[in-house]
């Protein structure tokens, strides 16, 4: 079994800063994290019995990012239902030190739906790039008044008999839906039977219309803020829901523009990070060029000044953030420690998928998957995913 030495790393997991780190790797698993207490040349782990020493010359080193929600990426999106898109979206993900993601559909039909799950499938059974337990399905379960940048063509009523159908194809693991809808609470009730997690997304509901689903389990709120009701003084809704119910995990979209950097910073100042995920939710048009054009779901899409917006209405249609940006822009607009802040790119989506003994730590038994940083720019250097180096 190969055995491998990260020398001279700047360690940052949760809870954890070690500024001068020896990391040792044994197959697939991180078998010791030791501090050193001066820096460690190559030419000395070789002579300790190691198979590979990677120097990262004081750079950070953080558990590989987990995005549990985004379409697509260089040109690709996930609803193009082939082996090649969710191939090339996995090796933009992995660019940005995402070790781990899950393909996001979007609201459209029952076909397209399944054919995804099928190109996932198909990608599973290699996965040369980033990993991939399943599929995060936003809709089709929506509300209609909530829509945003999805096709209210497609809308329908929860139906985990569909959910199951899918399933059936490829591993399902968050559905986005609006708990409000005929048949909401009972489908949210159901999805936790099946292992799903349910999430309350574009949606109109009022604080006491989510209360049902609550209670039935929900605990998952979709790109928080967004294509949800409103802060109100009379009627605080979902945006109300996700500050004062402490255990309702909040994806937050770090590009500073779906969340300006008040928000950020209100969102830090009154949640807990352990119930903070950070997510992308980013298109095809994510590592492509501004005047890029592409159409979603039926709808048309334009990237200007790095905003993807319909053209028709001019919404916000997700994102072109890569996630290692995103850790860069919460760190820059909340001075929060790393230590702190590294919990919302991967042990909070690891535990609330029941990976959490397994990913989201750079620790001792944990999985190796692990994201190298230059420590200003926050630039990917190196990637590690199931202790081998693909970056």
């Amino acid at each position: 079994m190969k055995k491998t030495l990260i020398a001279n790393a700047h360690v940052i997991s949760p809870g954890v800063d070690i500024r001068r780190a020896r990391i040792v790797l044994k197959g697939r698993k991180i078998v010791s994290v030791e501090r050193q207490d001066a820096p460690q040349s190559a030419v000395c782990a070789c002579n300790s019995g190691f198979d590979e020493i990677v120097d990262v010359r004081g750079k950070y080193v953080m558990p590989g990012f987990i995005d549990v929600h985004l379409h697509g990426a260089s040109g690709f999106d996930v609803c193009d239902a082939t082996p090649e898109a969710i191939s090339a979206i996995a090796e933009a993900k992995l660019a940005e030190g995402c070790t781990t993601f899950l393909p996001t559909t979007l609201t459209i039909d029952g076909r397209t739906l399944k054919a995804a799950a099928r190109a996932v499938a198909a990608y599973m059974k290699g996965q040369r790039f980033s990993k991939v337990p399943g599929l995060h399905l936003e809709g089709p379960f929506i509300n209609p008044a909530c829509c945003g940048a999805q096709n209210p063509a497609f809308v329908r009523k929860p139906s985990i008999r569909e959910v199951m159908g899918i399933a059936a194809i490829a591993p399902v693991k968050i559905v986005s839906f609006a708990p409000e809808m005929k048949g909401g609470t009972e489908f949210a009730e159901a999805c936790l039977a099946n292992g799903i997690v349910p999430s309350c997304g574009h949606s109109g509901a009022s604080f006491a219309q989510l209360q049902p689903a609550y209670a039935k389990g929900l605990r998952h709120m979709t790109h928080f803020c967004n294509q949800m009701t409103k802060l109100h003084h009379r009627e605080i809704g979902l945006v109300g829901a996700g500050f004062l119910v402490d255990d309702l995990n909040t994806e937050i979209i770090g590009d500073r523009i779906h969340l300006c950097d008040d928000m950020l910073r209100l969102v830090f100042k009154l949640r807990d990070p352990a119930h903070v995920q950070l997510i992308t939710d980013s298109l095809r048009c994510s590592h492509e060029a501004d005047g890029y054009s592409f159409e979603m779901g039926g709808m048309k899409v334009r990237l200007q000044d790095g905003q993807a917006r319909l053209v028709e209405g001019g919404n916000l249609a997700g994102s072109t953030l890569w996630i290692n940006q995103g850790l860069k822009n919460l760190r820059d607009v909340t001075g929060l420690p790393l230590k702190d802040l590294v919990r919302t790119t991967s042990w909070n989506q690891a535990i609330e998928l029941g990976m959490g003994r397994q990913l989201g730590k750079v620790e001792k038994g944990y999985v190796a998957d692990l994201a190298v940083l230059d420590t200003k720019t926050f630039d990917v250097c190196a990637v590690f995913v199931d202790g081998e180096q693909r970056i």
